[in-house]
């Protein structure tokens, strides 16, 4: 065997598959695209509703013809399609071992019955490949792809550590030399059975999503229904995996026209390195979408940031991206559903697009593409009566299209509460910073002392300041109060209980008398503003979705838009609170619901929620629609005595009357200080988040744009 072509990488090189499976089987379907490149979509293929009840026997019948492959292949010494027979093995082996199983209606006894075939024919061939080349380096390699796949989540950040990379320090623990796949695949069984998130879907407990461009096939595999991208994470995904820059570049060595004028397509240029990011997340999503109903699998594009504001723009770039997918799945599912139940719409884009809750604009984009029955998912939205606002449009546009029998998809209205966390916290110190200040002498002298003591990067009083704000764009301060915003912000102040801040303000006796106090004083907002996001999503979930409330929306989806018991059901069950943005394993922990939620989590914020049930202090049983429970009272009436949380947590006088209209209950006791649609814009966290990713998907176009001149 050419032992000069041993890469992983080359597995998955793919091959130009006709338009037509030439195929008689779904066996030969799955070994034939595997061998071209495709084992993720042959062994996702024989995940066939149809062949629930078949599937130990299908398997078996793959194992035959892969085993006779193989001979072939060891024969010739072609690495590349053993490598590939390999994957595919372990595709089906992890496919069975995971979610998938369940979603595709496969009873335990098959499941079982399966993975022991699979196993066995593994460790038939790793012995058949060491009586035949003395080693296993096949088999060997087929892990280190695995292995690499996993570890790239958040490699590019050297402060974060994924959970994916976590799970393949551990699974490497357990790799036997003489049986690399096997027992890679026994490991890995043990590690997705005892994960938290794997435990919490079958439990039922909520759905959950990703917040980032990688890693999705072994998340599906724990449950993970959906992914959610922004700029920001676009260009993290380019830099985990620098293979996507080789693949941009092929494709636009394949489409010339976007060469033309390059820097009039900056945009154009943008898009089609983010779809080519999120392409392979639809499909790793695919077939949870079909097996689902499109009930899940959703994948989340951001629409452009600096469109935002414009109506006709952001439909337009929807449409055209929709359509783009559309022509890409027609061929792919040609194979993916090949064999499968009849009437599932081939080429239909398991896609929402994220629209930016900006304003009156976001309102009518999320109307007009819910009724084209193109899903939407509100993001840069932290307060209620925003959401509040977008779900009501999201039910408008939806009944418009349940009434032409448009068939809906899962949406998802996204709550960012770890940074209105971020945002309010900023707000604080700045006030209490503020307060300190006029009784210090030298008030900047005394900030600047604060300001060193916290790593702000000034190197003297006066003059101008500046530094990263930990929102994606640096800060640069001029004023006294300017440089009061920079010291107080997220890349200084991640806590309040930070000893430089506790002895700045127990000098001049702010927030306490001692040392102490001011601790003490600290430690209970801190604990009030962790709780803040929570409050605002568990807010929204209750308006809607507790049950007594969801009856109420029935009746009156029912009897506003003319639509049946049904389509109504239709309509709002397909809507999911989407907390994201979190910091600390509470905040998915409190947020879980069997209905109308979908907890989205950072690579690094799965691991921690993860270690947090390892520690086997928390019951997950204990837990369950733990989205109803008041997790600290004295917290919430602390936090309103803040006029920025309350605009975040009370609603308007127009919502109010909406509540009102429908009947959900407390709706006269909301309060009527929530932004109105012509604040959204420039409520803080909105103004930094949008400020970021602007800046942020700006970079990333001209490093599209450069490598496109480049082609």
């Amino acid at each position: 065997m050419d032992t000069n072509i041993y890469d992983y990488r080359s597995a998955f090189r793919r091959e130009e598959l006709p338009e037509t499976p030439p195929v008689s089987d779904q066996v030969s379907l799955a070994v034939y695209v595997a061998l071209r490149g495709y084992p993720d979509l042959g062994a996702d293929n024989l995940l066939n509703p149809r062949l629930a009840t078949l599937y130990s026997r299908v398997i078996g019948e793959v194992n035959r013809v892969v085993h006779l492959s193989m001979l072939s292949a060891f024969e010739k010494g072609n690495f590349l399609e053993s490598l590939r027979l390999y994957y595919l093995l372990g595709e089906l082996a992890l496919n069975t071992i995971g979610m998938e199983m369940r979603w595709a209606g496969i009873p335990p006894g098959e499941r079982s019955k399966s993975l022991e075939f699979i196993l066995g024919e593994i460790a038939s061939l790793e012995e058949l490949e060491k009586k035949s080349f003395g080693n296993t380096r096949v088999a060997a390699e087929s892990v280190n792809g695995y292995l690499d796949d996993m570890r790239k989540v958040m490699s590019s950040n050297p402060k974060a550590k994924s959970m994916l990379a976590w799970m393949a320090d551990e699974v490497s623990r357990h790799i036997d030399p003489d049986h690399p796949l096997s027992s890679f695949i026994i490991a890995m069984r043990s590690l997705i059975d005892g994960n938290a998130y794997y435990r919490m879907t079958l439990n039922g407990l909520c759905r959950f999503g990703n917040d980032y461009a990688l890693g999705l096939r072994w998340l599906r595999r724990l449950g993970f229904v959906q992914v959610s991208t922004n700029p920001v994470l676009a260009a993290e995904a380019y830099k985990d995996d620098p293979r996507l820059w080789e693949r941009y570049e092929e494709y636009l060595s394949k489409h010339p026209e976007l060469l033309e004028r390059p820097e009039e397509r900056a945009d154009d240029l943008a898009m089609t390195a983010t779809l080519l990011a999120l392409i392979p997340n639809m499909e790793v999503f695919r077939p949870v979408a079909f097996l689902l109903g499109f009930k899940d699998g959703m994948v989340s594009y951001q629409l452009n940031p600096n469109f935002a504001e414009s109506v006709e723009d952001s439909i337009r770039d929807a449409l055209k991206i929709y359509s783009l997918a559309a022509q890409y799945f027609k061929l792919y599912d040609a194979y993916l559903l090949w064999g499968w139940p009849d009437g599932m719409t081939r080429g239909r884009p398991n896609i929402v697009f994220k629209v930016a809750g900006s304003g009156a604009a976001s309102l009518e984009i999320t109307r007009i593409l819910e009724s084209l029955g193109i899903g939407t998912n509100n993001t840069v939205t932290f307060s209620v009566s925003q959401e509040v606002s977008l779900i009501l449009e999201k039910i408008r546009g939806r009944s418009e299209a349940a009434k032409r029998g448009v068939r809906l998809t899962k949406v998802y209205m996204t709550n960012m509460g770890g940074r209105l966390e971020a945002h309010l916290r900023e707000v604080k110190a700045a006030e209490l910073i503020r307060t300190a200040l006029r009784f210090y002498e030298d008030p900047e002298g005394s900030l600047l002392e604060l300001a060193r003591s916290l790593g702000v990067p000034v190197l003297e009083k006066g003059g101008t300041w500046r530094g990263p704000s930990g929102w994606g764009y640096d800060i640069v301060a001029r004023t006294l109060d300017e440089k009061v915003e920079l010291v107080s912000s997220q890349a200084y102040l991640r806590t309040l209980l930070n000893d430089a801040l506790i002895d700045f303000l127990a000098r001049v006796g702010v927030c306490g008398a001692s040392r102490d106090e001011v601790r003490e004083c600290l430690e209970a907002w801190e604990r009030a503003l962790s709780l803040s996001g929570t409050f605002v999503a568990q807010r929204v979930w209750y308006l809607f979705f507790d049950e007594e409330n969801r009856r109420l929306w029935l009746s009156y989806i029912m009897r506003k838009y003319g639509l049946s018991a049904e389509q109504a059901e239709e309509v709002l069950d397909g809507i999911d609170v989407l907390p994201a943005s979190k910091r600390r394993p509470e905040d998915t922990y409190y947020t879980l619901s069997a209905r109308n939620m979908t907890n989205t989590e950072f690579p690094n914020h799965q691991l921690n929620v993860h270690l947090e049930y390892q520690k086997k202090s928390l019951r997950l049983e204990d837990l369950a629609e733990a989205v109803r429970v008041n997790w600290g009272p004295e917290s919430l009436d602390l936090l309103l005595k803040m006029p920025e949380f309350r605009k975040a947590y009370e609603v308007t006088r127009e919502i109010k009357a909406v509540l009102l209209e429908v009947g959900v209950k407390g709706a006269g006791e909301l309060g009527e200080e929530g932004l109105r649609v012509d604040e959204w814009k420039s409520f803080g966290p909105r103004e930094k988040t949008m400020r970021g990713f602007t800046e942020a998907y700006n970079k990333f176009r001209e490093e599209c744009l450069k490598r496109a001149k480049n082609v």
